[in-house]
């Protein structure tokens, strides 16, 4: 019997944090089943609902409209009890009981532990597909939420230029990033940042002073520094407090966009890739294709194991710093 005929029913949950455009995937993941004559039923807060069973009979007017909306319609949890054999056993059991063959998991590299833990315990077919705003998950060339979290941070610097410009101030601007600087480098070419601080590079506090009195010097009486959540000296309340110490006479303002990121209506780029990905991702199922996330590389479909999916991540290219540095003066 062939892999399309063996599954049914498929499940589809969004795991770890929001991210804009997970509606859209689940909107592809529901048509796309639908079209394949198989069931489809949500899991309601990722995995936690899966340990508990609640699950939601889905059809096609379950998703109408909601390509356009932020956040997630089945919600989503961080389930750290998922670690334990025993909570995945009550999820399979809860999976089995509703009679659901297959699973397509939506969300970042600890979302796929989960779902790799379970393939591999059960034997469950399932299949990851990438969202987190952050662009740092392996396989694939963007996340969905990555490009509408950029766009948001662009618009508040944008907005926050206007009271720099007004007030001859410095504002160093935390972005999401803990481990990656994607949104940060990406930010800071977009708005002319004068500096931009991130995970992947040490920041020299004197180097960034010096740096900030040369502008000065140079008439330049306002900026933006954009710091990544993860960067080495710590976020961006931090770093201002070392330059106001070093600097005295700077006029300096910190803003944390944080959560707002993760928010709004996903950008149209977003919009696609969710829609294009969901679809994959039932078609890998129906071909017998499991434990794997699906991606986007240079506009080509490809797949990646979880396990090396979460033992690796994208990487910035150095060279987009060092852009924006050469634009910056």
């Amino acid at each position: 019997m062939e892999a399309k005929d063996k599954i049914k029913k498929i499940g589809v949950l969004t795991s770890g944090g929001d991210a804009p455009g997970m509606n859209a995937a689940i909107r592809a993941v529901v048509r796309s089943a639908i079209f394949n004559h198989k069931e489809i039923v949500g899991v309601r807060r990722g995995y936690s609902g899966l340990i508990e069973g609640d699950f939601l009979p889905m059809q096609s007017h379950s998703v109408s409209k909601i390509i356009s909306m932020g956040g997630t319609i089945l919600k989503s949890s961080r389930c750290p009890e998922f670690k334990e054999y025993d909570a995945r056993k009550r999820a399979y059991e809860n999976m089995k009981k509703e009679g659901i063959d297959a699973l397509v998991v939506i969300g970042g590299d600890g979302s796929f532990r989960g779902a790799d833990a379970l393939c591999r315990d059960f034997g469950i077919p399932v299949v990851g597909i990438p969202g987190t705003i952050d662009n740092d998950i392996y396989g694939t060339d963007y996340t969905i939420g990555f490009d509408t979290a950029i766009n948001t941070a662009v618009s508040a610097i944008d907005k926050l230029r206007d009271t720099a410009d007004s007030h001859n101030l410095v504002f160093f601007v935390e972005v999401m990033g803990r481990d990656a600087g994607f949104i940060a480098l990406n930010t800071a070419i977009a708005t002319g940042a004068e500096d931009t601080l991130i995970p992947e590079t040490p920041t020299d506090i004197d180097k960034l002073c010096e740096y900030l009195e040369f502008e000065r010097r140079n008439n330049k009486t306002s900026g933006v520094v954009i710091v990544a959540e993860g960067d080495d000296l710590g976020g961006a309340s931090d770093v201002a407090k070392m330059v106001k110490d070093r600097i005295p006479h700077y006029e300096a303002r910190v803003t944390t966009l944080g959560h707002i990121q993760r928010g709004g209506s996903p950008t149209c780029s977003d919009r696609v890739l969710a829609s294009v990905l969901g679809y994959e991702a039932v078609n890998a199922l129906l071909k017998g294709i499991s434990g794997v996330m699906v991606g986007q590389m240079q506009n080509k479909t490809v797949y990646t194991p979880f396990a090396e999916a979460c033992s690796r991540h994208n990487e910035v290219d150095l060279k987009w710093y060092e852009i924006s540095r050469i634009l910056s003066i």
